[in-house]
């Protein structure tokens, strides 16, 4: 189902403090998508720093975050850069979070624990699609 037509896949930033699901979560990417560029930051002020720098198209963004809520730094990313697509990745698969995500400005929400494949295939095509 990987769209090789596509030309480009979006510049992508991992904001997720666990390392382990970091680096599995980015080897996953560039295997999935062979021309995508991903880079990785562990915490909120390494996220600024990365989303100034790298300039990502989109940003993979945990809710729980050591020293800063996910959430609130997405709304600080939107503000500052609205054409980003911010997608929260949690394990707290809950309807107040994904009304909370939407509310600071997230463009998706995907449960950790349903993160598949087929699901991020197509989250990516259709947040890339207008491209």
């Amino acid at each position: 189902m990987a769209r090789s037509g596509k030309k480009n896949h979006p510049k992508t930033l991992i904001v997720e403090d666990n390392e382990s699901f970091r680096r599995s979560f980015k080897e996953w990417l560039q295997a999935l998508f062979p021309s995508i560029i991903v880079e990785e930051a562990g915490d909120g002020s390494e996220a600024l720093q990365k989303v100034e720098i790298f300039q990502p198209t989109l940003v993979f963004m945990d809710i729980q975050l050591q020293g800063e809520n996910g959430l609130k730094l997405t709304k600080k990313i939107k503000e500052k850069h609205p054409d980003i697509l911010v997608v929260i990745v949690t394990n707290y698969d809950i309807p107040e979070y994904r009304d909370a995500a939407l509310q600071y400005g997230a463009s998706g929400f995907i449960s950790k624990d349903s993160l598949g494949q087929e699901q991020v295939e197509r989250l990516i095509e259709s947040l890339t699609s207008d491209e």
